[in-house]
């Protein structure tokens, strides 16, 4: 059998093949051609064995990663898999067998492989699911409960909600579905964007996979099969957001060891625990020894049997989550969304999902509409979800799975930006209700909406989370001149974050002060140093972070009294006048700082963005601590269910992921823009790149 990769003017590959299992080698082999160190940098992050080629860097992470087990994790997802579903497994290892086949071709064009002296290792069937763990396995922000167990030990427990953001260093996105009667061609169209920390390569590679079962457009994650998160299939088209769910959690444990390992104290009293030591080779360093420790409860992720580096008693702590105990990532749904034809059809294939957990938006061209949660939540003690528990205790165990996800009926609009609404009884902390509310307020200004109209709304860079300061800058009174002439600036400001802006940049430098102010304050400044602890965790314990993403409410309520919050803001705008008020734009300071496993020797100059963290168009900055901003829209999308072709979809960077290849960064100036790039399916408007013989 032979399949065929096809290229648009972007270089997004088009890929032809006779069945589904080709198809998917198909697609595992262009993965590897196109994005070969991004995949051999994911699995070995996954495995936890990144440092071996990157340096001691990477150590905090690949400890994490045996700790928690990510690879052990997939293989017995995989297994259960195979056992289960032994189509799905099967069309999985056809995935993997076209990235091996590939990785040596795609090695050959990427200079990192000669850089760091990396050779290209081989995938093993549950290699996509241990990648797939890796990039969830903080989304849904389990270390905040390590940061609530702080604020209730330093402050007491009533001060637990205070740093809600709602929701800190949120993995968001923004999505929305308007219906054929607000749409210029009577069919609904499905937009959004996934905000996540910026890696380039790209997380979301623009594919289209075809084959005589299917037809799919869509965003794929480079190492997994398939379009999971966003796809149009001619017929029906699907977006997902973060439900903000929880169903993590974190167990105080009590270890001890004995003569044949260690025990840990559970709510039958001691009972014996996994334990061995693993190896961590570290590229230009020693190696490093790390103890993996898994009670029945689940993994040990700070601490051992000797104690817990620091932490506040001489407890270890682990980590429950749902795929260590169903053996389960749902990977089933994703062949089952490529060959889905309506919204029942994907609805159907959503019903099998488990990690992470999302809010679905779908619509087809039969007028089909679904707003629902998909995921696998546990039913458990309300406490579970706001602190470290007792291990010991039996009211904190799982009693089984919510069966019955919320879901919603679709009138005209459904909006999904992770704020409170349908996912509510599932979370504890979701984001600011402002995008949400903002996305509804631009919708209800147009009667017929079209695919090329969204640009519009992904771009939108209004800040209504601005107000509580400025309402109190503007009830200051007996101000030095400057700071006063900086006040009345501020106040006239249109409250729009443009890169262009000198006015966003003023009221930027004001609130870093506000933050920097708030942290100093005797009330929280028992919070600011940072316990030892994990490196990996410390960015969710890091008081000025909390302090930046929780500002709004802190200026409104809270531990600090009325005039110590006006004197705050007082101090702030005077610190910034006295500096000279601020003459540059939000763009200049405002610069895109993405994640990449290996920085070139020069350091790059990225392009200033528009936008800010409660912005539609998020580009989330540290308030306090830096400008720039390192986490926005990893893509954005438009599918229009009424004609494929008039879709639009954008990633930051390109569809290459090899340097100085002309798409390897084609895509950047437009998406910094806002615009977007149309979705091609006209194969004679195609180039035809190749033909392979599959293997």
């Amino acid at each position: 059998m032979t399949f065929a990769t096809y290229r648009d003017p972007w270089g997004i590959p088009h890929l032809r093949a006779g069945s589904a299992e080709e198809l998917a080698f198909a697609q595992g082999h262009n993965a590897a051609v196109d994005r070969a160190w991004q995949l051999e940098t994911e699995r070995h992050r996954a495995q936890g064995t990144s440092a071996s080629f990157l340096g001691a860097e990477a150590v905090g992470w690949d400890r994490l990663a045996r700790q928690t087990r990510l690879d052990d994790t997939a293989r017995r997802c995989f297994e259960r898999l195979d056992r289960c579903d032994a189509e799905t497994a099967a069309w999985v290892r056809r995935y993997v067998d076209g990235v091996n086949a590939g990785l040596a071709e795609g090695a050959g064009r990427a200079p990192e492989f000669a850089a760091t002296g990396l050779v290209p290792g081989t995938w093993q069937p549950w290699t996509p699911l241990a990648v797939w763990l890796s990039h969830h396995l903080l989304f849904a922000g389990f270390p905040a409960k390590l940061w609530r167990e702080r604020v209730a030990r330093t402050l007491g427990p009533e001060a637990i909600g205070l740093f809600a953001t709602d929701g800190h260093r949120t993995s968001g996105s923004n999505g929305w579905l308007v219906a054929g009667d607000r749409t210029a061609t009577g069919a609904a169209v499905v937009a959004g964007d996934p905000h996540r920390f910026i890696e380039d390569p790209g997380i979301y590679q623009q594919i289209r996979l075809s084959c005589p079962e299917f037809d799919v457009v869509g965003l794929a994650v480079p190492g997994v099969p398939g379009t999971g998160h966003f796809g149009h299939t001619g017929t029906v088209a699907w977006a997902i957001t973060n439900a903000m769910a929880d169903y993590q959690d974190l167990y105080r444990e009590r270890l001890r060891r004995t003569g044949t390992g260690v025990e840990a104290l559970g709510p039958d009293g001691w009972r014996p625990a996994a334990a061995h030591v693993e190896m961590i080779e570290v590229a230009g360093g020693d190696p490093v020894t790390v103890e993996v420790v898994e009670t029945e409860r689940g993994v040990v992720v700070i601490g051992d049997a000797d104690g817990t580096d620091g932490t506040d008693d001489d407890d270890a702590i682990s980590l429950r989550c749902p795929p260590r105990v169903r053996e389960d990532l749902g990977f089933a749904t994703l062949p089952a969304l490529l060959r889905a034809r309506t919204v029942a059809d994907v609805d159907r294939a959503f019903d099998a999902w488990a990690e992470p957990v999302n809010v679905v938006l779908a619509a087809d061209t039969e007028g089909g509409l679904l707003h629902r949660v998909a995921g696998a939540v546990p039913v458990r003690h309300r406490d579970n979800g706001l602190r470290v528990v007792p291990a010991w205790e039996p009211d904190h165990a799982w009693r089984g799975w919510h069966e019955e996800l919320p879901r919603e009926p679709v009138d005209d609009v459904a909006v999904m930006a992770n704020a409170r609404g349908i996912a509510t009884p599932l979370g504890v902390e979701f984001a600011a209700p402002h995008r949400a509310t903002r996305i509804r307020q631009l919708l209800d200004e147009r009667k017929a909406w079209a695919a090329e109209d969204m640009a519009a709304v992904h771009t939108d860079t209004h800040l209504a989370s601005a107000e509580p300061l400025l309402e109190l800058l503007d009830g200051l009174d007996g101000l030095t001149p400057g700071a006063a002439a900086l006040r009345d600036r501020l106040l006239c400001w249109d409250r729009h974050m443009d890169a262009d802006s000198a006015d966003a940049m003023a009221y930027a430098a004001v609130r870093s002060a506000v933050v920097r102010r708030l942290a100093a304050h005797p009330a929280l400044a028992p919070l600011a140093e940072l316990p030892e602890c994990p490196e990996v965790f410390l960015p969710w314990l890091a008081l000025v972070p909390r302090i930046a993403y929780a500002l709004e409410g802190l200026l409104t309520a809270g531990p600090l009294p009325a005039a110590d919050r006006a004197e705050a803001v007082r101090a702030a705008v005077e610190e910034t006048a006295a500096a000279g008020e601020p003459t540059g734009t939000w763009g200049e300071a405002h610069r895109l700082a993405p994640w990449q496993a290996l920085p070139g020797a020069v350091p790059e100059e990225w392009p200033g963005l528009s936008g800010d963290h409660d912005c539609v168009l998020s580009t989330s900055s540290v308030p306090g601590f830096t400008d720039r901003s390192a986490r926005a829209s990893a893509a954005r999308y438009a599918w229009d269910v009424a004609r494929r072709d008039n879709s639009r979809w954008i990633v930051p960077f390109g569809a290459s992921g090899v340097p100085g290849d002309p798409h390897h960064r084609d895509q950047l100036p437009l998406w910094q823009r806002g615009e977007l790039v149309p979705v091609i399916t006209d194969w004679d408007r195609l180039t035809l790149e190749r033909e392979n013989t599959t293997s």
